[in-house]
């Protein structure tokens, strides 16, 4: 029997990380809602800058702009930070329209 997280999406960790500014009220399974603070976002998961109240291992919900909810795995956890993980895959004209709307200035996102 395995133990931790059965993810259908692999760790790329080699993935464009976009910088964002974005709050989120997350659902925990342990702890409720938490907020949380995405500072960068990528199609397959999310960094938060304030991960004093989360291990790695533990399950969030977050509502995402185009994406809607999607569940995310923390994967790792140093300092103040967090990694996360998403459950599913995100597909690409999803992932733009969304970071359209997360990074207003377009001096920001990465060259498509």
């Amino acid at each position: 029997m395995t133990v931790g997280a059965q993810l259908s999406v692999t760790d790329q960790r080699r993935m464009a990380r976009h910088p964002v500014d974005h709050p989120v009220i997350a659902e925990h399974f342990g702890k409720g809602d938490v907020r949380l603070h995405i500072a960068n976002i990528s199609a397959n998961g999310f960094m938060i800058d304030n991960a004093e109240a989360i291990g790695r291992g533990e399950r969030v919900i977050v509502r995402l702009p185009v994406i809607g909810r999607i569940e995310a795995y923390c994967i790792w956890v140093r300092d103040n930070r967090a990694g996360f993980q998403f459950e599913r895959i995100i597909r690409v004209d999803d992932f733009l329209a969304m970071i359209d709307t997360l990074q207003p200035n377009p001096r920001l996102r990465k060259m498509r």
